[in-house]
């Protein structure tokens, strides 16, 4: 018999598990009934204020529900084990941020094709019910020199970013500010840490 090299009940149930285990170690959240959405328990807070949401395929923890925060991710979806989440879901989160009083929701994505895609078509269907939508791509990804056809993926400086809009998002900055100032910051994330791999690598050698 083969030793198990994972401890899980059930691969179909694994995502839904860990996340029910965060939400009920963590007294500041709460999952939406029947779906991979986690939000912050205290929306009274976000009225009138940016709503941040990001997300993407499970098997990443603690992201990308591990950033949710006063001054971080006001929503996080989940897709399946390495699988972007599907844009029901994603829309059920930004509906719920603007049902709560959000001025206007922040989707911040990784520069990943099914993320972008999703997240993308959930944008769409929101603004098509009146909610003022704006999306960021992070593709800070300096690991190889030359990137695919892809491009360079979203990784560390996602969180960076997590931060900074959520510091926007608490000073009470009005969306198209705070997309001007990520998007500003974005062109220079992909340089500076190539920047510090380098001097890694050069050290090293």
């Amino acid at each position: 018999m083969e030793a198990q090299r994972k401890l899980l009940n059930s691969t179909e149930l694994c995502v839904d598990e860990a996340l029910c285990g965060l939400v009920r170690s963590a007294s500041g959240l709460c999952l939406l009934r029947g779906l991979r959405v986690v939000v912050r328990s205290d929306l009274k807070h976000l009225n009138g204020r940016v709503g941040l949401v990001s997300g993407g395929g499970s098997g990443h923890e603690p992201a990308h529900a591990g950033y949710i925060g006063t001054g971080m991710l006001s929503a996080a979806v989940a897709g399946g084990v390495f699988a972007s989440p599907p844009p029901t879901s994603i829309l059920a989160a930004v509906l719920h941020l603007h049902n709560a009083g959000a001025s206007g929701v922040l989707l911040i994505v990784k520069n990943y094709t099914g993320d972008r895609l999703n997240f993308g078509l959930a944008a769409e269907q929101a603004r098509n019910r009146g909610v003022s939508v704006a999306m960021v791509i992070v593709a800070d990804d300096c690991a190889f020199e030359r990137p695919g056809k892809a491009g360079r993926r979203g990784l560390c400086g996602t969180v960076f970013v997590h931060k900074l809009a959520g510091a926007l998002a608490e000073e009470g900055c009005p969306l198209d500010k705070i997309v001007a100032k990520v998007t500003e910051v974005l062109k220079g994330i992909v340089d500076t840490m190539s920047l510090k791999v380098e001097h890694t690598r050069a050290r090293v050698g």
